[in-house]
């Protein structure tokens, strides 16, 4: 418990240190303000290039817009911060083997077992504030504008991209524990996304994959309930404690 704590004390400190932290929380809140922002104003944008459309023969009738419109863009761009965040955590292994930073804890008898956890519970803990911070800004300003009762299993589709997130750090845990770089990290991460969404494409499967549970829309028009995504739940939470389970291992037999 001493080496996880050493070890956590650490990466919060190189969090913030190299202003990761801060950076990921001002894209996180950014886009929570740019959801409810792009359903606003997109009406008033196309009014103003109506003229240009009449030229061209296309008429551009009165756009209402609600609540709806606000979480379809939580739930596209949400998934552009999940990139954002991969991205930024995917060397957070990496670095440490080149640069040989490991060596001193290590020979100080602090366990790689602690290392891993450590790491792993810094990601989910930025990734879960993040993530409802911007998941309530934009409930915050889409209830004010319209109203949020209209749109329906708002919590439970937040909920599915959170954890959506956790396989994603799974992944980044996994990977780190025996690639040579963040670059490897963010390849073996992104072919996993991509294999799932190939997989997915066959629907009988999809609802079985963890890639169902960035499928916010339906959720939002009732076209599922949150019932339909018990199999997703499952499995995710299944293969991301395989991946932990498999990162230990292959770190404790990693050279460093």
């Amino acid at each position: 418990m001493n080496g996880y704590n050493a070890f956590l004390k650490k990466e919060i400190n190189e969090l913030v240190r190299t202003k990761r932290l801060m950076i990921i929380m001002i894209v996180f809140i950014i886009v929570g303000i740019l959801n409810p922002a792009t359903a606003k104003l997109t009406p008033k944008l196309l009014e103003l290039a109506s003229a240009d459309y009449d030229n061209l023969g296309i008429t551009v009738g009165n756009i209402r817009v609600t609540a709806l419109d606000s979480w379809t863009q939580f739930a596209k761009n949400i998934f552009t911060v999940l990139i954002v965040f991969v991205v930024m955590f995917s060397g957070i292994y990496a670095s440490e083997y080149s640069k040989g930073t490991l060596i001193p804890l290590l020979t100080k008898g602090l366990s790689r077992n602690s290392a891993v956890f450590s790491k792993l519970t810094v990601m989910i803990l930025t990734w879960s504030a993040g993530f409802w911070l911007c998941f309530g800004i934009t409930y915050f300003y889409s209830d004010y504008y319209w109203d949020n009762s209209s749109v329906m299993e708002l919590f439970f589709a937040g909920f599915c991209w959170w954890f959506f997130g956790l396989l994603m750090i799974s992944c980044i845990v996994f990977f780190s524990s025996f690639a040579g770089s963040a670059a490897q990290v963010i390849l073996g991460t992104g072919g996993v996304y991509i294999f799932m969404s190939l997989v997915g494409l066959y629907s009988k499967a999809k609802k079985f994959l963890p890639i169902q549970l960035t499928n916010s829309l339906s959720l939002y028009n009732g076209e599922l309930v949150p019932s339909d995504y018990t199999a997703a739940v499952i499995i995710t939470a299944t293969v991301s404690l395989m991946l932990v389970a498999a990162a230990l291992p292959l770190t404790h037999n990693r050279q460093l």
